[in-house]
């Protein structure tokens, strides 16, 4: 792993296979219903660090979302299938909601009310640890017009006491008539089996939309990205995640060892500096944390090679967001 030398423009995209589905034997829920098989399209909505990314994974049971306490952490529509013996979800993980202050804030935006008007149920997140805002409210006439079946979903209840979710609860069911509300904790697993019942009782009865290996059908390449990109957000400043993008150029499989070639792109010099760090440690600290992930992902060893590269004003710039896949 080393840290790499400037270039002014991302590299003109991957020299391998992009499109190859993610496939793993996802375990099967213990099944309550009516009998009737039902399978359909679900997405979490709502503000930026809402707690949609963890709320998908905990339902999926693997990492097909990245997750950071910073804002704006979710950048691709990421599906992920959950089978049970008598229905299929399929979730659609989207970036939070924002006012945007950018060509990438505006397409982060168009993907999102794309996937609203797609979806068959809605959950709206309200995360229980801040009160009813002014992005919640817009987010609930958002989606007044929509066809879907829309529920709350109240998140991070593990972090308040009875009487605040009680408060919270009362504050949510006054924004919209909801279908259901749903308080729940992504990280102790609270509720999150009795969400997934509701949300499996709005979907139309359907047959399988997935064969029952897939996980998630984004590319390998764009997880194992988003991926680097997550273990790159940690611990640098505030307005450093907005900047960072990471498009990985090459992957090559050599019997059990999988080498990886990527790019961390940023915006200006001082933030390439950053991300690289005294010595290149902070890089390396990022390229091991990443290898991890990657190789909890594909199951095999990987080898990982990353660099840092300028790519000025890239989130303003519509040549240079086509490159980095937005």
């Amino acid at each position: 792993m080393s840290p790499g030398s400037d270039a002014n423009a991302p590299a003109g995209g991957a020299r391998t296979e992009r499109g190859r589905t993610h496939r793993h034997k996802a375990a099967r829920a213990t099944r309550v219903g009516d009998g009737t098989y039902r399978a359909g399209f679900a997405c979490f909505v709502g503000r930026p660090n809402a707690g949609k990314s963890t709320l998908t994974n905990a339902i999926i049971g693997q990492k097909i979302a990245i997750t950071s306490n910073k804002p704006q952490t979710t950048r691709h529509v990421i599906r992920g299938v959950l089978h049970r013996e008598d229905a299929q979800l399929v979730l659609v993980d989207t970036p939070g909601l924002h006012r945007p202050r950018t060509l990438l804030g505006e397409r982060l935006n168009d993907l999102v009310r794309e996937t609203w008007s797609e979806v068959d149920v809605i959950g709206v997140c309200f995360p229980a640890d801040e009160p009813v805002g002014a992005g919640d409210r817009f987010i609930s006439t958002e989606i007044a017009e929509l066809k879907a079946t829309v529920v709350a979903v109240v998140t991070k209840v593990d972090l308040v006491p009875p009487a605040v979710l009680a408060e919270r609860l009362l504050a949510v069911s006054k924004l919209y008539d909801f279908a259901d509300i749903v308080p729940v904790s992504a990280v102790s697993g609270h509720q999150v089996d009795t969400l997934v019942d509701v949300i499996v009782g709005h979907l139309p009865e359907s047959p399988p939309l997935y064969p029952d290996d897939v996980l998630t059908e984004e590319p390998e390449q764009v997880l194992i990205g988003e991926l680097i990109r997550e273990a790159a957000l940690e611990g640098v400043r505030d307005e450093l995640p907005h900047s960072i993008a990471v498009l990985v150029d090459e992957m090559l499989v050599e019997g059990n060892l999988t080498k990886i070639y990527a790019n961390v792109y940023v915006e200006r010099s001082s933030q390439k500096s950053i991300v690289i760090g005294a010595g290149g440690a902070r890089l390396k600290d990022v390229g091991i944390r990443a290898r991890a992930e990657i190789e909890a992902l594909l199951g095999r060893r990987v080898y990982l090679d990353l660099h840092v590269r300028i790519a000025k004003e890239w989130q303003r710039d519509p040549k240079q967001l086509r490159r980095l896949g937005f």
